[in-house]
């Protein structure tokens, strides 16, 4: 859901890389239907392993609760958002999450601006 806000707001703006450190075989199909009702397609996209060189060549990574799992290098700028997992969530729920997730994604685009 964040990768796709960030893709929705800042457009060609900003490069978006998504992996995860033990990503699903699939996307929830709740929250791809909750982005949706924001206009934003998700459903093509495909959970990935984050790699190293994806923190490494990134200026500014955003995690989710990864902890040791996912790569560090001095420098970069990190972001650990706790949020709920939305697995297994109702539709209420997730919009919660999502909502979370957008005001957070607004957050840090706009400190990119500044």
């Amino acid at each position: 859901m964040a990768a796709g806000y960030v893709r929705h707001l800042a457009g060609d703006r900003v490069r978006v890389l998504s992996g995860g450190s033990e990503p699903a075989d699939r996307l929830n199909p709740v929250a791809v239907a909750v982005m949706a009702e924001e206009g934003i397609d998700i459903a093509q996209e495909v959970p990935s392993i984050l790699e190293t060189e994806q923190v490494r060549s990134s200026d500014v990574v955003v995690t989710m609760g990864c902890g040791d799992a996912c790569p560090v290098f001095p420098g970069k700028r990190y972001e650990d958002w706790e949020l709920d997992d939305p697995a297994g969530k109702d539709a209420d729920a997730v919009r919660r999450i999502r909502d979370d997730i957008r005001s957070r994604v607004e957050g840090l685009l706009s400190s990119l601006a500044g």
